[in-house]
């Protein structure tokens, strides 16, 4: 089928979002290793995916399992903030943004709870494409096909009428097992350059 839409990832991909260390910080900080700090964080980071909690159910859970004063969380929530937002890829959103009106544009997200707004805020992805989704706001986390589905319905395009861009090989993967044509990201000029080889014009 003719490719009628195109999808992005947004960290790793939208977003350029190299590790920052903080959680090698708060764990010094703390006096914790760092096996013991991102296991009592795991429950609350998986739940904030899915939206199972809320944010500031969520800055209270990060609070009781590090035993953090409320300016503590905040800190420790900026840090985290800071390096899941990163810095926009900006060639690639300028991409992004030219696409459209030839081609219906979504983006699709493992995301976290309290990331629309800042995201939004920052970099105004809703006005690059025509439908932003969220795993903390659909309840579903990327390879499940479900989720995949989601953005097919919204764009209302099948499934086989989209590519997907994603820099995590099992993302990538689970995309083609829903049907969809799949890039994965490792830059820049890859990505451009094997997006216009699946869409077949000239970028």
């Amino acid at each position: 089928m003719r490719t009628e839409a195109v999808i992005f990832d947004i960290g790793g991909v939208l977003e350029l979002t190299p590790p920052t260390g903080w959680q090698e910080r708060w764990a010094a900080r703390l006096d914790l290793d760092e096996g013991e700090f991102e296991a009592r964080l795991e429950p609350v980071f998986a739940a904030g995916s899915v939206g199972r909690m809320s944010l500031p159910e969520v800055e209270a859970g990060i609070g009781h399992a590090l035993e953090l004063a409320s300016h503590d969380v905040q800190a420790l929530m900026d840090d985290i903030w800071a390096e899941y937002l990163g810095s926009l890829n900006e060639e690639l959103a300028n991409y992004l943004k030219r696409l459209r009106p030839r081609y219906r544009t979504g983006i699709l997200s493992n995301s976290f709870v309290g990331a629309r707004e800042r995201e939004e805020q920052r970099y105004g992805f809703g006005e690059m494409c025509d439908v932003v989704v969220y795993s903390h706001e659909e309840g579903l986390l990327k390879p499940d096909s479900r989720f995949y589905g989601i953005v097919c319905r919204r764009l209302g395009v099948p499934a086989d009428g989209c590519v997907f861009v994603d820099d995590t090989a099992a993302h990538v993967d689970g995309a083609r097992a829903a049907g969809m044509k799949a890039v994965q990201f490792r830059d820049n000029d890859q990505c451009l350059h094997d997006l216009e080889r699946l869409l077949g014009d000239s970028i």
